[in-house]
């Protein structure tokens, strides 16, 4: 386990759209206290955190849950965090109140207006703010909760805007929702541990054509790097490569059965 750089209940020092009144602070009020009393954070590498500037936060994706838990550790480090939301959601008419007020950006699964997500995403980054993808673009399929093949989405992101890519890992939030399960553990307490990696390196690739070969490679970079944060988080070696769903039969979205 890696050493814990903070405490459980310290905040870092906010960034200056967090200072400033929105919405978020709404959400802060209702959701922060209750879901304190289900989990307590225990951050590690918190300073890498950016305070300032538009960047990519990209996270591992095992639990229904993930977006509340990486949503509230966002806040907690001095961002407001913003993701990539299933287009359905927003035809709910109180959850999709939610998610626009607090501008969540809609992604359709197929179709044409996948594009337009990443469009979206791009004038939240020209703002300076933070946008959570999950690169691996639903559930992992590992069966040992490791970070699957990733999509080219966070990555391409990144390049075109030339903003950071940082990546991300959390370990815990099985213990509150298993995977594809809708019977959530409230107590006792649970820890969920944060850490925080570099901002990948991507020198490589800025400033040239942006295939898709070379999409993949940079994502495959940022998966072994996201495995390797939860690595440190669980203390033992990741596999050698990522889940492939389609080598073992399995489709990339939907649930499966554990």
């Amino acid at each position: 386990m890696p050493h814990d750089t903070s405490s459980a209940n310290a905040t870092a020092k906010p960034g200056s759209e967090k200072r400033r009144p929105s919405f978020f602070w709404v959400l802060a009020v209702l959701i922060l206290p209750l879901l304190s009393l289900v989990i307590r954070f225990r951050f590690h590498h918190r300073e890498r955190m950016p305070q300032t500037g538009a960047f990519v936060l990209a996270p591992n994706h095992y639990s229904e849950i993930d977006p509340v838990v990486m949503g509230a550790a966002a806040w907690k480090l001095g961002r407001a965090p913003r993701f990539l939301a299933k287009a359905s959601l927003f035809k709910n008419p109180v959850v999709g109140w939610f998610l626009r007020t607090s501008g969540q950006i809609p992604v359709e699964r197929t179709g044409s207006n996948g594009h337009q997500a990443l469009r979206a995403a791009e004038e939240l980054v020209e703002k300076g703010r933070m946008v959570i993808v999950y690169p691996e673009g639903s559930l992992t399929r590992d069966p040992d909760l490791w970070p699957m093949r990733g999509k080219t989405g966070a990555v391409r992101i990144a390049l075109e805007r030339d903003i950071p890519i940082v990546p991300a890992a959390h370990w815990g939030t099985q213990a509150v929702l298993p995977r594809y399960s809708k019977k959530p553990s409230l107590f006792p307490r649970k820890t969920i541990d944060v850490i925080i990696g570099e901002p990948l390196d991507l020198t490589a690739y800025r400033g040239k054509p942006l295939d898709q070969a070379m999409l993949l490679k940079a994502t495959g970079e940022l998966m072994d790097a996201i495995a390797g944060l939860l690595a440190e988080l669980r203390d033992e070696p990741a596999p050698a490569e990522r889940w492939n769903p389609a080598a073992h039969g399995q489709k990339e979205t939907g649930r499966l059965e554990d």
